[in-house]
C-alpha cells in the first residue's frame, strides 16, 4: 500500500475552471498521487456556483468550497450577485467566504462598487462565522482601509497570493491573516523569497491558485493542484526546514482557519 508521509493542503486552487474541462479527474489524481488532499475553492460569481456544486458532488471528501463575489466580477449587477451570494450561504455548507477583496489592477472605475461588495461580504462571513479570502491586486491601501475598519475578533482569513512587503505582511498578520503562499515565492521577481523566513511559519498558508500563477518550472503553462510540491520546495529552502515539518504546520493553519 503507497502511503505518502506528507498531507498537503492547496487553501485555494479553481478546480471547477474551464482549464481543467478536459482532464480535471487526471489533474485530482496527480495531486493525490503526492499527498495533496485537502482542496479549498473559492468562488468568483454566480455563473461558476454550478460547476463547483458538481466538483463537491463528485469529491465530497476532498473539496471544501467557499461562496463569495471576486472583486474583478463586481460589474453593474454586483447586488444581485451579492444577493446570490447570500442565498447560498442560507442553503449549503461553505468554509469561507472568498475570493473577495479590490483589485485596481485590471480596473479602478469599480472601485466604490469594490468596496461596497468587499464590507458587505466581510459583514456576511462575520455572521456566519466564517473566514474570508482576500484578493488583493495594486490595491494594499484600499485593502487594509477596509480591514482597519472591520477589525476585531470576528474577523479572520487568509491574505490570498500575498505578494506585498515585510511590512504589509506583518500588517496582514495584525488583522488576524494567515498568508497564503503560491507559485510567486518560486519567481525569480517575486521578491517574497526575500524576507518570508521572518515570517513565523505559523502564519503561513500554501496554495496554488490554479489554473493562474504556475510556480517555477512551470510558470506561464496552466497551474495544477499538485504543483504546491513545487512551492513546498522552495519554502523548505527558505525556512531551512524538512518538507513534512513545513507540510504539517501549513496544513495545521489551514485547519486552524476554516475550521476542518
Amino acid at each position: 500500500m503507497f502511503h505518502t508521509i506528507l498531507t498537503l493542503t492547496d487553501t485555494h486552487t479553481h478546480l471547477y475552471s474551464e482549464a481543467f474541462d478536459e482532464d480535471r479527474d487526471d489533474v485530482i489524481k496527480r495531486a493525490l498521487d503526492l499527498g495533496v488532499s485537502r482542496f479549498f475553492i473559492p468562488a468568483i460569481d454566480a455563473s461558476y456556483t454550478d460547476a463547483m456544486l458538481a466538483l463537491e458532488n463528485a469529491y465530497p471528501d476532498l473539496m471544501f468550497l467557499m461562496m463569495g463575489l471576486h472583486p474583478t466580477h463586481v460589474k453593474e449587477n454586483y447586488k444581485a450577485e451579492l444577493a446570490h451570494v447570500e442565498a447560498m450561504l442560507k442553503t449549503h455548507k461553505f468554509y469561507a467566504i472568498g475570493e473577495i477583496g479590490i483589485d485596481l489592477y485590471w480596473d479602478t472605475a469599480t472601485l466604490a462598487w469594490q468596496q461596497e461588495a468587499f464590507i458587505a461580504q466581510i459583514r456576511l462571513a462575520k455572521r456566519y462565522k466564517l473566514p474570508i479570502v482576500i484578493h488583493c491586486r495594486a490595491a494594499f491601501d484600499a485593502v487594509f482601509e477596509i480591514l482597519e475598519a472591520e477589525k476585531g475578533a470576528d474577523l479572520f482569513g487568509i491574505f490570498h497570493c500575498f505578494t506585498g512587503t515585510l511590512e504589509q505582511a506583518q500588517k496582514a498578520i495584525g488583522y488576524n491573516m494567515k498568508l497564503g503562499i503560491g507559485g510567486v515565492a518560486t519567481f525569480k521577481n517575486g521578491k517574497i523569497d526575500t524576507f518570508l523566513e521572518q515570517i513565523d511559519l505559523k502564519h503561513i498558508v500554501l496554495e496554488t491558485d490554479a489554473p493562474y500563477l504556475a510556480p517555477v518550472p512551470y510558470r506561464g503553462k496552466r497551474n495544477e493542484s499538485a504543483y504546491v510540491v513545487n512551492v513546498l520546495e522552495k519554502l523548505a529552502q527558505i525556512y531551512n526546514k524538512p518538507q513534512e515539518e513545513i507540510a504539517r504546520i501549513t496544513t495545521e493553519n489551514s485547519k486552524v482557519v476554516f475550521g476542518v
